[in-house]
């Protein structure tokens, strides 16, 4: 099963449902991590060390969350494989990675936001629920 992270405690919720039900099924966690593309705005070498800067410390980060994601699956004893990935739409990275690690199944978490807040705020759970081929557990906070 596929489980995105962001590195939020709401997506650590997540995680362990996942790794909960792969151990009850004996099946595996693949994490993802999707970063978006540096704004580009500028020509120079000030962009340059600007997006050096910004893929550095979002690999950092990438690297945190897939951490704990991996740390939450060794508790529960489930296999688990982290990528971290650069797209311009998260929830296209998130249902791409979904079809090329063959995953059943995405695990994810969501805030829950109705009204007015969803519409304006967007939801990356919401598109890939929408868009997804294969079964979304949403996992609310």
């Amino acid at each position: 099963m596929l489980v995105p992270t962001d590195g939020s405690e709401l997506a650590t919720s997540a995680a362990t449902t996942a790794a909960q039900l792969a151990k009850s099924q004996g099946g595996q966690v693949v994490g993802v991590y999707v970063i978006d593309p540096f704004p580009y705005i500028g020509i120079g070498d000030a962009s340059a060390v600007a997006l050096q800067a910004y893929l550095s410390e979002a690999k950092s980060a990438a690297g945190k969350a897939l951490d704990a994601l991996g740390k939450v699956c060794a508790a529960e004893g489930v296999p688990f494989a982290g990528d971290t990935i650069e797209r311009n739409v998260v929830y296209e990275g998130v249902i791409e990675t979904a079809k090329a690690e063959a995953c059943d199944l995405i695990v994810m978490a969501s805030h829950g936001r109705q009204g007015v807040k969803a519409l304006i705020l967007g939801s990356v759970a919401q598109k890939v629920l929408t868009h997804a081929k294969v079964p979304v557990l949403i996992v609310k906070a």
